[in-house]
Order: C-alpha cells, then structure tokens, then sequence
C-alpha cells in the first residue's frame, strides 16, 4: 500500500515554434521517438505546410505523404 512510484508525466501535445521558441526533446521513455512530434522533420514539415498556404491541401499530397514518411522513420505513427 506505501508505493513510492511516481506518476509518469505527459507531455504536451505542442511546443511553442512561433517567434524563435524552441522545442526540447521528450523525456526519455520506452518508446522509440526521442523528439516531440512538432518538433520531428522540421524540412519536410516546412515544405508541407508552405505548399499548403500557397496551394491548398489538395495540391500538396507529395509533400504531406514526404512529411509522413520522415515522421515515421523517427518513431510516430501517423
């Protein structure tokens, strides 16, 4: 009944990327991501989201599929 096993802590679900903030890396786990996932392929991501703004969703399936497949070589499942 005395357990001394503390809680394991969540995490945020988004880090602050606006204005020059900065993402630290997830507490170490047994999972295999080592980042958050915002913080994961910021190329493929900014790719992504630039032909999003300028083209719309629709036209930008080879960049969200290319962000994808970087996020799920680093561990995420999406």
């Amino acid at each position: 009944m005395g357990s001394t096993e503390q809680p394991t802590p969540v995490q945020s679900p988004a880090c602050p990327t606006v204005n020059g903030g900065s993402c630290d890396p997830a507490p170490a786990t047994d999972s295999k991501p080592k980042k958050k996932i915002c913080c994961a392929c910021p190329d493929t991501k900014k790719l992504r989201d630039e032909c999003i703004v300028e083209h719309g969703e629709s036209a930008c399936t080879k960049w969200i599929e290319a962000h994808k497949r970087c996020l799920r070589a680093e561990g995420f499942k999406v």
